[in-house]
């Protein structure tokens, strides 16, 4: 083969990889998730109850740009799937707010910043209460207002309805981590505990199909299952970052974790009937099936309610399914 002979084999064979990345690359359908630009927030203003200082506070909701005023029970707007932790609380005729969840300037726009931290109520002779609250923002919604930290997840309304099959999420991120090697857990009505192991931030992604009895209980089969934990803080940011969902039963897979991708039992949905219930995972779909909801959170902290490291900070920002 002489020379010019060998440079045409080789720019041949360039030309054709490049052909086939810009195949893959046209054959791949990005859609975002609305409002996952986090460019929209809706800024809510609470009066908490004068017996606690009476202060005015802020909390932030992901959707289209307005300010709200007034102690208003929060629902989501303008068609926004995203739920936050962010709630007004009245516990035993007190107002309360928390916000864990803020809009942070990125470019010429916003992202996310979800944070962990303590937050305290003392009403001398008849609240003495202090929360570990961690960050996070979900498909769904809350239930407001809050009346107690027993049992607060059944305000939750866990997942969207869906019916299709993303092979992938993808967003950009970052990370800040508090550095301790353990975790706490502070529930407000026991004292402040440690919880082996050190914090992270989470994104878990479900597709579940589910099904509601005649009674408004409602059980799910796991179609598709997405975790990623993040154990060490990043530089700056992450971008355009992809991960796969795998679909079906996924014990037998190297990447599965049981703690944090098995069946769950632990979530809320609203039923029919307009009430809050417990989702129980009752087994895996056929790796084929469709799927009836996503449920999608990503959290600055990991192990439950309660439960985290003070200073732990995760920001997201473009979230978008990738088809």
């Amino acid at each position: 083969m002489d020379m010019n002979t060998n440079k045409l084999t080789k720019w041949s064979l360039l030309a054709l990889s490049l052909a086939a990345a810009g195949n893959i690359q046209a054959q791949e359908r990005v859609v975002p998730l609305r409002y996952g630009d986090m460019n929209q927030w809706i800024t809510r203003q609470i009066e908490e109850s004068g017996i606690i200082g009476g202060h005015t506070k802020l909390l932030y909701e992901i959707g289209p740009t307005r300010s709200v005023e007034g102690n208003l029970p929060y629902s989501n707007e303008g068609g926004s799937p995203w739920g936050t932790s962010n709630v007004m609380a009245k516990v035993m005729g007190v107002v309360k707010t928390n916000t864990t969840v803020f809009p942070d300037k990125r470019d010429e726009g916003f992202c996310v910043r979800m944070e962990t931290h303590i937050e305290s109520v003392k009403v001398l002779g008849l609240l003495n209460i202090s929360v570990l609250a961690a960050g996070s923002i979900y498909l769904g919604d809350m239930q407001e207002p809050i009346t107690g930290t027993k049992n607060a997840e059944q305000n939750m309304n866990w997942g969207i309805p869906f019916q299709e099959r993303p092979k992938a999420l993808r967003y950009d991120y970052r990370v800040k981590l508090s550095g301790e090697n353990d975790r706490i857990r502070l529930t407000g009505f026991s004292r402040k505990s440690k919880v082996e192991g050190k914090d992270c931030a989470i994104t878990i992604c479900l597709l579940q199909q589910r099904y509601e009895d005649v009674d408004g209980q409602i059980t799910a089969k796991r179609v598709g299952t997405l975790v990623i934990r993040y154990d060490s803080s990043t530089s700056g940011w992450m971008n355009g970052c992809t991960y796969d969902i795998l679909y079906g039963d996924i014990t037998n897979h190297p990447d599965y974790d049981a703690e944090t991708m098995g069946l769950r039992h632990v979530d809320y949905a609203r039923n029919s009937k307009g009430e809050n219930v417990l989702v129980k995972e009752i087994g895996w779909a056929e790796s084929t099936a469709v799927p009836t909801h996503l449920m999608l959170q990503f959290s600055s902290s990991h192990g439950g309610a309660f439960v985290g490291s003070p200073g732990n900070t995760f920001w997201i920002d473009n979230v978008q399914l990738v088809y």
